[in-house]
């Protein structure tokens, strides 16, 4: 089998540049990488626009998905051609359990009190309050690139938060996984048990919720290991 194209699917509140410093690592190995934007608007809508990512790519996948992109494969990833997940930071959904519901088994992480409410039209949009953000999301993190990030957000749909995974790949897929151990973002532990629960094979990374920025040789590490394993 050819090797898999590594799609890198971001999360919350965040862009594909949030891979900037983890894409060179693997082009530098001539790996074949995709990072794409997330609508974030609703798990099911999301999932569906890297579906369509994945179909369009010729030969295998190996999904990436970083925080809320973790949900996203965890639906995506269901895609024919996809060979294996590698969650970073994120949630590995149950199928029929949202974000919602996976977070309220452990207490808050310091996000939770963190969060701005904008309406919009059609719904909520929920960012990061800008100050406190490079604490919460980078704090090992350059600080002139946390702040960056601060005021340049893409802002996720609230209801998204409420909507239950309708399939969960990991089922019939192999996962890898990093928990970042100093994680203010996610609490660490959901990391945890939503890996151990995805039987999601995982290294600990003292590390953000950023840990693909802080530390993106480890992260290709783990994704090296993803990709060897799927391409034997």
């Amino acid at each position: 089998m050819a090797q898999p194209t590594v799609v890198l699917v971001h999360g919350a509140f965040a862009d594909a540049s949030s891979f900037a410093a983890l894409i060179p690592e693997l082009l530098a190995d001539g790996i074949k990488v995709v990072a794409p934007a997330v609508p974030n608007r609703t798990l099911t809508g999301d999932a569906a626009y890297i579906a369509s990512v994945v179909r369009s790519i010729d030969g295998p996948v190996l999904l990436v998905g970083h925080s809320y992109g973790g949900a996203v494969i965890t639906v995506a990833g269901t895609e024919e051609n996809v060979k294996g997940l590698v969650y970073l930071s994120g949630y590995a959904l149950e199928e029929g359990e949202s974000l919602g519901e996976l977070q309220g088994r452990f207490p808050d992480s310091d996000l939770t009190s963190a969060l701005v409410y904008t309406p919009f039209p059609d719904g909520t949009d929920v960012t990061v309050d800008v100050e406190k953000f490079p604490a919460i999301f980078a704090h090992d993190v350059d600080p002139g690139l946390a702040q960056v990030l601060a005021v340049s957000q893409r802002p996720l749909a609230g209801a998204a938060f409420a909507e239950a995974a309708p399939a969960a790949a990991w089922k019939t897929k192999p996962a890898w996984g990093v928990v970042s151990s100093s994680d203010h973002t996610i609490n660490p532990d959901v990391e945890r048990f939503g890996y151990q629960r995805a039987g999601v094979k995982a290294v600990e990374i003292d590390s953000s919720h950023l840990v693909m920025l802080s530390h993106p040789k480890e992260t290709a590490d783990v994704i090296r290991e993803a990709l060897q394993a799927v391409s034997a």
